[in-house]
């Protein structure tokens, strides 16, 4: 029986936007605004600008970046044997592209052939990409599992021993990474219940911060032969605020305000049935 992914793929290499969709070199796809004009038939270029000009407000009050989507160029045309003229073209993301079809002439056949088809492209990466973000966060959970392991048998060697002394040592990181916030804190900011696991409810970006937090901590600990719990608790904190600066410079979102995603359980179990019906077939 075909899943969603392949009754969404059937006929899309026989439409218009899929023959005049580019490729780069990186395999990132992209339209020409220029190519796009002509297939939506838009005979002059600049009544088309003015539908491209709708769609880049609509892409920034949807809260998306407008350059991630539009990206301005200059191409040469040939217009005759051997002249040549320089014309303002916009590369456009498959996102852009839904939202100039969007805003085109609905009377024009050719547009609602765009919408179905852009529609049903959008989605098709919506699922793409929900497969690999939980690919990507069940591949970071079990990592953490072990380099948690790893971190506390590199804290017990610097003489964090006592279960309630390692829980003070990991807020310690978690202060450090999350401008202040202790596990408890986290919980609160995060809408978790008590009973829920902080790192069972983390994206992949949020997994990959403290990641990197617990294993730069216990490398540091060990590089440094820390000694003594005050010492360790002030190796976690500045290695989670460290890795919290250089999110920031980078323009990232701070973990505290990443959203919480579902639970890592419900991912496992998913994946489980899977591997299931697969021994079955």
């Amino acid at each position: 029986m075909p899943n969603e992914i392949d009754k969404i793929n059937n006929g899309s290499h026989n439409s218009p936007f899929e023959r005049i969709k580019r490729v780069t070199d990186t395999g990132n796809e992209f339209w020409n605004s220029r190519d796009m004009a002509k297939i939506l038939e838009y005979g002059d270029y600049r009544n088309f600008e003015s539908v491209v000009k709708k769609a880049r407000m609509a892409c920034f009050n949807s809260g998306n970046r407008i350059d991630d989507h539009f990206v301005d160029v200059t191409d040469m045309v040939q217009i005759g044997s051997s002249a040549v003229r320089e014309v303002d073209s916009v590369l456009l993301s498959r996102y852009a592209c839904y939202l100039i079809i969007q805003n085109a002439d609905p009377r024009k056949d050719i547009v609602a052939i765009g919408q179905t088809y852009f529609a049903i492209q959008t989605r098709r990466q919506e699922l793409a990409d929900e497969r690999i973000e939980e690919e990507r966060r069940l591949i970071l959970r079990n990592e953490i599992k072990k380099h948690n392991t790893k971190l506390a048998e590199a804290a017990k060697g610097a003489g964090v021993i006592e279960p309630v002394d390692y829980a003070i040592f990991q807020n310690h990181g978690y202060k450090g990474l999350y401008g202040g916030l202790t596990a408890e804190g986290i919980h609160v900011r995060k809408g978790l219940k008590k009973s829920q696991k902080i790192l069972d409810h983390m994206g992949s970006t949020e997994l990959a911060a403290n990641l990197f937090r617990a294993t730069q901590t216990e490398e540091k600990l060990k590089r440094d032969g820390t000694e003594g719990k005050t010492a360790a608790n002030k190796t976690h904190y500045e290695v989670g605020r460290k890795v919290r600066e250089t999110i920031e410079e980078l323009g990232g979102t701070m973990p505290e305000d990443l959203p919480a995603a579902e639970s890592i359980k419900k991912l496992e179990r998913k994946k489980h049935k899977e591997l299931e019906e697969r021994e079955e077939e």
